[in-house]
């Protein structure tokens, strides 16, 4: 595999906000503690005063969200690792997407195992360990219950309500999966010895990515949620998140920037088996929408401290607790995700929860073999392979055009004859002056006509190179979409189990230009 790298800004599919970041506006300052530099890690580290207590109750939760699975040395060192004072954590999260679901997924994670790596090289003393975090707890089945592979939708039907993550590998599924006969054993493996979705996700990330160190943590877990207790019942009752979090939402809005999420007055879920439903305050009770549960302020104050494990946090108030519960300093995402951190500025500081390095995932497009054959017939730069295939196609015909397509030269001598016959007319006869005037214009307009079939006939003739620049982009961009946010893992895993191992080896989470990882022919 090669590694080529373009301006992020190239291919067009990022916000202003997440581009100003990256370039260190200074107006962005107050939305973020520091910039994800090298240097600045030495300072997270020392705001991020982790409890021992709760370093503890990590431990002891990851300990039994890994029961039944057969740990290496290695694997239980590092949950173990998380008890020590000197040991952090860099992170990822994402849901539980079918069969990883894009590629971007496997990036995710490839990005934060990396940055462990240079962290540790960087601050040798202490240790640095990559999470993924699950998000076991989301509810959008919609978004998560399918995977693309070469053009091809492969998706699950079941009629499971509630968090996605406890949905149950059920005879739904396991004839869904004789739908993918080609699937790697790797999840075969997970899947048909799990029994939810959760477990088979934690067993497939864990073979794909033990060896790196990479443990994985489930927020839906008791002893985990009684530490958000107190953000639960000041959500609930005084709507704190919601004033913080619009607070910064505002002042970023002030500066022309988009909002990514919006905050509500309530921003948990009341979730139990086959239930994630909003809460909303109504009249003074409190009600679990679509269902018929509703509770009076001290009953709702009663139900968090007995079952905490029944509030899920939303997007705004799931950052914060992910903070809560782990010696965190940094966090790994997506564009979207970045910007929407930002507007949460605030709800940490109101908390005092140190706020982590907020940091892009790596970006990357994969050309295979064929598609380097094309950009190479084609004469193409690594950066106008991002090029507007319209814009492009323009340029490419008009410099590669035998004849003129605009008929400029033809234009001009036309305009010439037509201004000197009109100029011996008038001395006969002035009034034939707009006569000529007119006659020059019809013209013109025919010579423009001709010059569209002049263009579609040297585009008939350049036929070869335009398919050649289609195909290249539905490679790159099927149907329209980055390959990342397409293409499941298994296109390249299927053929070639180094794959990972190959990202590993081309990913710098520190560099936040886009890829073009470039496969080679073994």
């Amino acid at each position: 595999m090669i590694k080529a790298t373009v301006e992020p800004a190239c291919t067009g599919q990022f916000s202003q906000l997440f581009l100003d970041y990256l370039a260190e506006k200074n107006e962005l300052r107050e939305f973020y503690s520091h910039f994800p530099k090298i240097e600045n890690f030495e300072k997270l580290i020392a705001a991020k005063q982790f409890s021992q207590s709760n370093r503890e109750i990590l431990v002891e939760a990851l300990e039994r969200q890994y029961a039944g699975i057969d740990l290496t040395d290695a694997s239980l060192a590092q949950i173990k690792s998380l008890g020590e004072a000197h040991t952090f954590t860099v992170t990822t999260g994402h849901q539980l997407n079918l069969f990883t679901g894009p590629l971007y997924f496997i990036y995710k994670i490839v990005s934060t195992i990396n940055l462990a790596k240079q962290l540790k090289s960087k601050y040798p003393k202490y240790h640095f360990v990559p999470v993924y975090w699950m998000g076991a707890e989301d509810h959008d089945f919609d978004e998560v219950n399918y995977f693309k592979l070469d053009g091809k939708k492969y998706q699950w039907h079941t009629n499971q309500q509630g968090a996605v993550g406890e949905f149950e590998i059920d005879d739904s599924f396991r004839e869904f999966l004789k739908t993918v006969p080609f699937a790697h054993q790797v999840f075969k493996d997970a899947y048909l010895s799990s029994k939810t979705v959760a477990e088979a996700a934690r067993k497939y990330v864990h073979t794909l990515f033990a060896a790196e160190g990479l443990v994985i943590i489930d927020g839906n877990d008791v002893a985990l949620k009684k530490l958000l207790i107190p953000v639960v019942e000041s959500d609930l009752v005084d709507h704190i998140p919601f004033q913080k979090a619009n607070e910064k939402t505002a002042a970023l809005e002030q500066l022309g920037y988009k909002s990514q999420v919006f905050p509500r007055e309530i921003n948990f879920f009341y979730m139990d088996k086959g239930v994630r439903e909003r809460i909303e305050k109504v009249g003074g009770q409190y009600q679990v929408l679509n269902t018929s549960m509703v509770y009076s302020e001290s009953e709702i104050k009663d139900l968090i401290q007995s079952h905490p494990e029944r509030f899920s946090p939303n997007v705004v108030l799931r950052p914060l607790y992910q903070e809560m519960i782990l010696p965190n300093i940094a966090y790994l995402g997506g564009p979207a995700e970045v910007a929407y951190w930002f507007q949460l500025k605030g709800v940490f500081e109101y908390y005092q929860v140190p706020f982590p390095a907020v940091m892009p995932r790596n970006f990357a497009v994969i050309l295979e073999p064929l598609a380097q054959k094309k950009q190479e017939q084609l004469g193409l730069s690594d950066m106008e392979l991002f090029l507007d295939f319209e814009a492009w196609k323009k340029a490419h015909v008009a410099q590669n055009a035998i004849l003129d397509i605009r008929l400029a030269e033809e234009k001009q001598q036309l305009t010439m004859l037509m201004t000197v016959a009109s100029q011996r007319a008038v001395k006969v006869d002035a009034t034939l002056e707009s006569a000529f005037e007119a006659a020059k214009v019809r013209t013109i307009k025919i010579l423009d006509h001709l010059a569209g079939k002049v263009r579609k006939a040297e585009e008939r003739r350049l036929a070869t190179d335009l398919n050649r620049m289609q195909t290249l982009k539905q490679m790159m961009y099927p149907d329209g979409n980055q390959q990342e946010r397409v293409e499941n893992m298994m296109k390249f895993y299927l053929a070639d189990e180094g794959f990972i191992a190959k990202l590993l080896a081309n990913f710098d989470p520190l560099d936040f230009n886009y890829l073009i990882l470039k496969l080679e022919n073994e």
